[in-house]
């Protein structure tokens, strides 16, 4: 097996893939891991809390879920210490239009064995007094979704994968591919990755590179474009924490987040900044990446976080970041198929804004597909 991309979707890959000891694994990245969209994710994963109630969303979430109950013990037995995440996840509502919308998914959630609560503006102040609800109509608590640290997530499943023995070449670019052809209609199939150093024998190929996947699959005459969406956050310090309970929640207001990370410091964002340029995808990655980041845009979601937490003022800004996130075009994220015209190449990219949220449905999607099952 050869794994393409280090990123939090590779990683779980990598990990899930070696509980099978007859498999020989390797990972190849030209970039440290978790350096690309995982580094700069916020690991919120709303999934009993999402809109997305069936069809492939929803399973992919749930499916997610139910492997994240199992996944974070394994990796904190394995490892011998915690991985920081957050359990539960209270979405605040401020339009009246919107509550058959949340009544209705509750319902569902119910029939689907989730709980889903319906808090009023009284019981968010109970719970989360250092909230401002004064134009809350409620709140939607689900106490299953979780955030996790994607850079502690994706160091956990290296780490726990290379002591299955997982092998790991990170500064190693992928530099072509070798190919053969044969059968009818003719099947091409990849059987070897290259990089400047090395060349690895492949019986099964997955290109899970984020934006990388992009001149990869162009590489191997099957362009599968992914287009460059801007995200940028910021890290916080109050002095004195918010949340005083052992278990602090993850707020969302206006997709706006805010994550406690332990000892007064949160994550808040993200922005959603399209390119000037969708349909010419490395144009608009060189333009993102030679100028930085217009500072208003995550000055505005600042202000969105202040506006349902004014406490936040209190605290000092100590980090800014920003990172692209893989958004396909012409298909619906993720984009999670055999390449097509090959019988061994798997592409497992395109994640968007989900990619913690999906990994391990997306792990889980391509040990199937390895071994066969439909």
């Amino acid at each position: 097996m050869v794994i393409v991309g280090c990123g939090v979707i590779g990683a779980a890959i990598a990990y899930e893939l070696s509980q099978s000891p007859d498999l020989v694994i390797t990972v190849i990245d030209p970039h440290p891991p978790a350096s690309g969209s995982t580094g700069a994710a916020l690991g919120v994963a709303m999934a009993v809390i999402s809109q997305k109630a069936k069809g492939r969303n929803w399973r992919l979430r749930e499916q997610s879920l139910r492997r994240y109950q199992t996944l974070l013990p394994e990796l904190e037995a394995t490892l011998g210490h915690p991985i920081q995440h957050n359990q539960g996840i209270l979405s605040l509502v401020f339009d009246p239009k919107a509550l058959p919308r949340w009544q209705s998914l509750q319902a569902i959630r119910q029939g689907q064995g989730y709980r889903l609560e319906l808090w009023t503006p009284d019981q968010i102040l109970e719970r989360c007094p250092y909230l401002a609800v004064s134009q809350a109509v409620m709140g939607i608590y689900s106490p299953q979704d979780i955030q996790v640290h994607p850079t502690e997530l994706t160091q956990a499943l290296i780490t726990a994968a290379a002591q299955r023995g997982v092998s790991f070449h990170v500064g190693e670019a992928v530099v072509g591919f070798e190919a053969v052809t044969a059968g009818e209609p003719p099947q091409a199939t990849c059987t070897e990755v290259h990089t400047p150093t090395q060349i690895f024998a492949a019986d099964r190929v997955i290109l899970a590179a984020g934006l990388g996947s992009t001149p990869l699959t162009a590489s191997l005459h099957q362009p599968t474009i992914l287009g460059p969406v801007l995200g940028q956050g910021l890290r916080l310090h109050l002095p004195n924490p918010l949340d005083s309970s052992e278990v602090p929640l993850v707020i969302n207001g206006n997709d706006i987040h805010l994550v406690p990370l332990g000892g007064g410091d949160y994550w808040i964002g993200a922005t959603v900044e399209f390119p000037a340029n969708p349909d010419d995808p490395e144009a608009a990655i060189a333009e993102f990446l030679a100028h930085p980041p217009d500072p208003t845009r995550l000055d505005e979601v600042f202000q969105g976080a202040l506006a349902y937490c004014p406490a936040l003022a209190q605290g000092t800004i100590t980090d800014r970041w920003f990172g692209l996130r893989p958004r396909p075009q012409s298909q619906a994220a993720p984009v999670l198929k055999p390449l097509e015209g090959y019988q061994n190449v798997m592409l497992a990219t395109g994640h968007y804004r989900n990619g913690v949220l999906l990994a391990p449905a997306t792990a889980l999607a391509v040990r199937d597909w390895v071994y066969g099952v439909t």
